[in-house]
């Protein structure tokens, strides 16, 4: 009985301890990428807003791009898969070296400074997750915990960029296997997302908040209206990640020499911001989200910045696609809004949860970011938009590395990667 007692002690006693490392460890995460990813955004205001004050600059995009390339040639990093390879690193093993950290961040900022249609989140997952991954490392870490770590680095770098802590918390852990969650990573996860946003707050990020107004009823016809622009922003989600990653094979295909598609790359987007006729589409689109809102985005704005950002991330230019993504979501939804006659702004905040769902597959976070970006009065709408989105967005996604595990029509194990 004595020997009973005494393993249930050192059983709890081991717990404890195991709980203390990861408080310590994730609030270090949070502290460092919180940090990184604060410098990450005051870099991003600072070049968005030179680009803005000289807009020339966007005539040095083919430069951008042979100093991107040249770089990552320089650190012998030439095959960076990006965010695929942050996944990868947590289901399968792969080495996520710490020179991604420094690459991304000012490889991001060359692009933005040029110009070049990206996000920003994106690139802060791999900042967030190579440090987190070089911590572990650092410390001794084994193989799992390294990847608990990833997962910390993640949510840190999402939540001090973009302001949203509950859905930088889960997402690290939502994206990597669709169907099965790491929650193992939870303590750790929500720790460094807070810290990190802590810290951005304290020294001055501010979080995306975007006020949609009056918010009709909810009823059976406004659901079934909602029901509607989610089916719709399913499709949308699929053309965003096939044109995307068309894009990429098409640049690849008839540009084998890295160096000659981003000059390649650059010179096309130069032509098609021309030919439109305004800077709308070139960087992140944040302030065009103001405008889907108020419902007086183009009706195009959407297909636009599809081609926009498979045009500058295909070429082999640096950044995100979740912003684009939102911008997508937001400018489809503003149009079905104004189609249809109903509040464009909830169509609008609805398709960009919609269209952020379909491309990551990530529910969960999708109607966390929709808390936290637009308040709680209009839940039923975001929670039926996501759920739809989810279901009818198919096998598709942004990350090719992201494992689905299991199906989403049946309860059936499939474990296979997004197309």
């Amino acid at each position: 009985m004595n020997e009973i007692i005494r393993q249930k002690i050192l059983h709890n006693l081991h717990r404890v301890v195991v709980s203390a490392k990861w408080v310590v460890f994730s609030l270090l995460v949070g502290v460092i990428v919180g940090m990184c990813g604060t410098a990450f955004y005051y870099g991003m205001s600072f070049v968005t807003l030179l680009r803005q004050q000289n807009q020339w600059l966007i005539f040095l995009l083919p430069v951008g791009g042979l100093l991107i390339v040249g770089l990552y040639h320089l650190f012998r990093d030439e095959k960076d898969t990006g965010t695929n390879l942050v996944i990868s690193a947590i289901h399968s093993g792969d080495e996520l070296p710490f020179r991604m950290a420094p690459l991304i961040f000012i490889s991001t900022l060359i692009t933005h400074l040029c110009g070049g249609s990206a996000g920003r989140e994106g690139a802060a997952l791999q900042m967030g997750g190579s440090i987190g991954n070089s911590l572990g490392h650092l410390f001794r870490f084994d193989d799992k915990d390294k990847h608990v770590m990833i997962m910390c680095g993640m949510s840190a770098a999402f939540s001090a960029l973009f302001g949203t802590p509950m859905a930088a918390a889960i997402f690290s852990m939502e994206m990597v296997s669709v169907g099965v969650m790491y929650y193992i990573a939870l303590v750790p996860c929500v720790i460094s997302s807070l810290v990190a946003h802590g810290i951005a707050v304290y020294f001055g990020v501010s979080s995306e908040l975007f006020p949609i107004g009056n918010i009709p009823h909810f009823g059976i016809l406004n659901a079934v209206k909602i029901s509607g622009l989610a089916v719709l922003c399913s499709l949308v989600s699929i053309l965003f990640c096939v044109v995307l990653h068309q894009t990429e094979h098409l640049y690849k295909k008839f540009f084998a020499n890295p160096y000659i598609r981003a000059a390649v790359g650059g010179c096309i987007v130069i032509a098609l911001t021309l030919l439109v006729g305004n800077r709308d589409y070139n960087g992140t689109g944040i302030g065009i989200i103001d405008q889907c809102l108020d419902g007086t985005v183009r009706p195009e704005a959407f297909l636009l910045k599809i081609i926009f950002t498979a045009l500058t991330l295909g070429a082999g230019y640096k950044g995100g696609e979740i912003v684009p993504s939102f911008f997508t979501g937001a400018a489809f939804g503003c149009l079905f809004g104004n189609l249809i006659g109903f509040s464009p702004s909830l169509c609008a905040a609805v398709g960009m949860c919609s269209v952020f769902c379909g491309v990551t597959n990530c529910p969960i976070t999708s109607l966390l970011i929709s808390f936290e970006l637009f308040g709680y009065d209009g839940m039923p709408y975001f929670l039926l938009s996501v759920a739809f989105s989810y279901m009818l967005s198919g096998y598709f996604g942004l990350y090719k590395s992201q494992r689905i595990v299991y199906s989403k029509y049946k309860t059936r194990y499939i474990n296979r990667n997004t197309l």
